[in-house]
């Protein structure tokens, strides 16, 4: 009979009898289960033994240091991929999905090659600022974080992405926080409210104007100023009345009006109910749409969010029978207020990137519709603009799941280009006359957020392209007679064009409206728009220097900004340093200064405006005077000269719409930085690698 020690250490049993497996001393030591391998995995895990010692009675088994050599060299090789260029890293990377790090090259397995967005990574995207805090993950479908993939193409390097420090802190709100302040004046009460509903419930349903207005009465006829639920409804309205009507307070700390009652409005629902009114959730609706005026779109997210469970709770999601509730008011107020956290949950998402929080197959409640019992609408504003908007609001909602998301998706990334579009031309073609733009008349503002949406959305699904297109632009042309290759290129211009007319429409309808005072000065959302616009205009110019009339569109935004920054607007101090960063990499980018020299030599640079024409600023800003645009700039539009369904009159865009099999497979990102920004960012001692 053979010894045990003669048998084979894969077999396990002899002749009925078990053998003992063979052991690393490691394993053997922490009594855990051994591989068997020379070196075992959890040895080669661990890497830093520095030998791998086997037992097997008075058998041992020495693993020799240079398969640690090995490992190091590897670790080392894998450190200096992160210094090479884009353009040699995408040549000289095979690593593929699953390893240490994101594809650089455009190398996808097979079931992955027509669900990827190319302009982004397969990891998320973090920005660690403080060490002492956790890091915060930036969204793709952020603008801020498109300016830093933009700066990235045009450095071809990883240039970081940067944190946003210009909003109200928490200290700042705990300085102003002020426990002892009254209720206005009556007169003033009004004034303030009178505000709201002119310049928010035009856009937003957040309350019943009539059944406010006599609540408002009734507070100060009882005298109930404690009731802390109408306090913190009615100290929210304040703040946005305030805000709107843009007056200084030179006693606050923060220099954005109506502080002082959003702090204390917001330490009175510390504790969120039990049992919510719809009180409670107007009131988090309010005040999360004022977070926007300080820059707090975090806390702003989380109140939506918050506004949304509650709702969940009372089954505003759900149509509730007439006889649980047989006022129709109420009934209406119930749907309109559901629609309106829904609005709010699209926007914000989009504005962050982050997921939707409530997928569209949760939601069993009816559309808004007009009640007989309120045929001057009152209570209730515009029907049909609240539809147009809860429609858009959908669709930009997909935008973000489809263009931005990082899950798996059924279609290709063109696909979705196309449905999203689709969609889009639908909704611009079945809007009321009274909601369309009139080229003959100045639109109410409430109509212009809408279009400035619509075209938000429209550069959101786009610029992804667009970015692809600048970065082709950046290679050296091949030649390609092939016919498939001149479809993709003549549909991805489509889509670039589209893009850019978006963009140029958002600024014609800014300016004219800071020409004409109806910008607010310290609005979020008007800055955001002309900071978006801006981006895309950038890379107009850089992918066809002859396009100095965009350039030129690009410098009056950033002179906008400029100016909205200097009067206090926190969103538009981010932005306008985000623009300037911009700037500073087109100054740095190879061949800048040689092609755009001669052409651009006429443009204000770095906040000389004497070229541009002043016009009546701002009614509700506290400057005299603001930009308008130059009739002198080449071919920059007029306002109204431009409008929504352009874009999809375009003979390539209808054939890119009417195209049953828009599949031309996956789009090549050779050269994209972004990738390796993704390993960066994700990596664990971000220190080590920005240092």
């Amino acid at each position: 009979m053979r010894t045990s020690s003669s048998r084979a250490p894969n077999h396990s049993v002899v002749k009925g009898k078990k053998k003992k497996s063979i052991a690393c001393q490691r394993c053997h030591t922490h009594k855990i289960k051994c591989s068997g391998e020379q070196p075992c995995t959890k040895c080669r895990n661990a890497g830093r033994a520095t030998e791998c010692t086997y037992v097997n009675r008075d058998r041992q088994i020495k693993v020799h240091e240079s398969y640690l050599d090995q490992l190091a060299a590897e670790n080392e090789r894998l450190r200096e991929q992160l210094s090479l260029s884009p353009a040699t890293l995408s040549q000289s990377s095979h690593y593929h999905e699953g390893e240490a790090f994101p594809i650089a090259h455009g190398h996808v397995s097979d079931g992955d090659a027509v669900v990827q967005n190319p302009m982004i990574g397969e990891r998320g995207w973090f920005q660690p600022y403080d060490p002492s805090a956790p890091p915060i993950h930036i969204g793709e479908a952020a603008c801020t974080a498109f300016a830093t993939r933009l700066r990235q193409v045009l450095t071809q390097s990883r240039a970081s992405h940067m944190p946003r420090t210009q909003y109200t802190p928490e200290a700042t709100l705990y300085k102003i926080r002020d426990s002892t302040l009254e209720w206005p004046g009556l007169p003033q009460a009004r004034l303030l409210i009178q505000i709201v509903v002119n310049q928010v419930s035009r856009v937003y349903h957040l309350f019943l104007r009539k059944s406010t207005i006599q609540e408002l009465e009734d507070v100060y006829r009882k005298g109930s100023f404690d009731d802390p639920i109408l306090k913190t409804k009615f100290f929210a309205l304040f703040a946005m009345g305030e805000v709107y009507s843009a007056r200084s307070n030179s006693k606050l700390e923060c220099g954005v009006p109506g502080a002082s009652y959003y702090v204390n409005a917001m330490t009175l629902i510390p504790i969120l109910p039990e049992r919510p009114s719809m009180t409670v959730i107007e009131s988090l609706l309010i005040l999360s749409l004022y977070s926007y005026f300080l820059n707090r779109r975090h806390s702003a997210f989380l109140l939506v969010g918050n506004a949304m469970r509650l709702g969940l709770t009372l089954g505003l999601n759900h149509d509730i029978p007439e006889c649980n509730c047989p006022d129709p008011v109420e009934r209406q107020h119930r749907i309109r207020l559901w629609w309106a956290i829904y609005v709010f949950d699209r926007m914000y998402g989009s504005k962050t990137g982050w997921p939707i929080q409530i997928a569209d197959d949760d939601i069993h409640v009816e559309m808004p519709s007009k009640i007989a019992c309120d045929p001057r609408e009152d209570q209730f504003s515009d029907t049909e603009f609240l539809l147009a908007s809860i429609q858009l609001a959908r669709i930009t909602g997909q935008v973000t799941e489809k263009v931005y998301s990082r899950k798996k998706q059924p279609d290709s990334f063109l696909q979705r280009e196309q449905k999203l579009l689709i969609s889009l031309k639908e909704w611009s073609q079945n809007l009321p006359s009274h909601l369309r733009l009139n080229r003959n008349s100045h639109a109410p503002g409430n109509v212009v957020s809408l279009h400035l949406q619509f075209n938000q959305c429209i550069m959101l699904a786009t610029r992804p392209i667009l970015l692809f297109t600048l970065i082709q632009s950046r290679k050296d042309p091949e030649e390609d007679s092939n016919q498939s290759t001149k479809q993709k290129e003549q549909t991805l211009k489509t889509l670039g064009d589209a893009c850019l007319h978006a963009a140029r429409h958002t600024h014609s309808l800014i300016v004219e409206e800071w020409a004409n005072g109806s910008l607010p000065i310290y609005g979020y959302f008007y800055a955001h728009y002309l900071f978006s616009g801006a981006l895309i205009m950038v890379i107009s110019s850089q992918i066809n220097s002859d396009n100095h009339s965009d350039f030129a569109l690009f410098e009056t935004a950033y002179e906008i900004l400029r100016m909205m920054r200097d009067h206090g607007n926190l969103a538009a101090t981010e932005f306008y340093d985000n623009l300037e960063s911009v700037r500073e990499c087109l100054d740095e980018a190879q061949g800048f200064t040689t092609r755009h020299a001669s052409s651009s030599s006429h443009l204000p640079r770095h906040g000389n405006s004497d070229s541009l024409s002043l016009l009546p600023g701002p009614a509700h800003g506290p400057s005299e005077t603001s930009l308008g645009v130059n009739p002198a700039l080449p071919d920059a539009p007029e306002p109204g000269s431009l409008t929504d369904e352009m874009i999809f009159l375009d003979q390539s865009m209808e054939d890119f719409l009417a195209q049953p099999d828009v599949d031309f497979g996956p789009l090549d990102p050779s050269g994209v930085p972004v990738n390796v920004a993704d390993a960066v960012y994700s990596w664990p001692n971000f220190s080590l690698w920005t240092a």
